[in-house]
């Protein structure tokens, strides 16, 4: 009976971890394929820019996406998704500011708050107000 119970509560947690690794795999599926559609976009029909600028801007969008999809959990409270958001742009800030200047850093800001936004307005269009379920 213990075996029992111990295999039981063993498999369920190994569901449990399989089900985060497959969503992390998810959103940075979404992260990866956001940032190459963002720069690839911004590479063949804008200006040509320097290659590290192009991708660190189509990275806001990129973290953007795979951010607003991680965070798009109806049971989590709105001030995580927040906070998990303005974690997303301090790290975009810091980046921008110690490789870039003040300049290429507020677009990348203003790129991944549009991109957040646009999940969830999408989202509400539907039933269950998220586009994971």
């Amino acid at each position: 009976m213990i075996i029992n119970t111990l295999l039981f509560t063993l498999y369920k947690l190994q569901f449990l971890l399989l089900s985060k690794f497959f969503e992390m795999v998810k959103t940075l599926m979404y992260f990866v394929i956001g940032t190459l559609i963002s720069f690839f976009l911004r590479r063949f029909t804008g200006e040509q820019a320097d290659f590290w600028v192009e991708l660190y801007v189509a990275s806001a969008f990129g973290i953007g996406w795979g951010l607003a999809y991680f965070v798009d959990h109806p049971e989590w409270s709105l001030p995580k998704k927040m906070g998990i958001s303005l974690i997303g742009i301090v790290f975009l800030v810091a980046v921008g500011l110690l490789c870039f200047d003040f300049e290429t850093a507020v677009p990348s800001i203003i790129k991944f708050s549009t991109v957040f936004v646009a999940y969830y307005m999408i989202a509400s269009f539907r039933e269950s107000k998220s586009l994971r379920y």
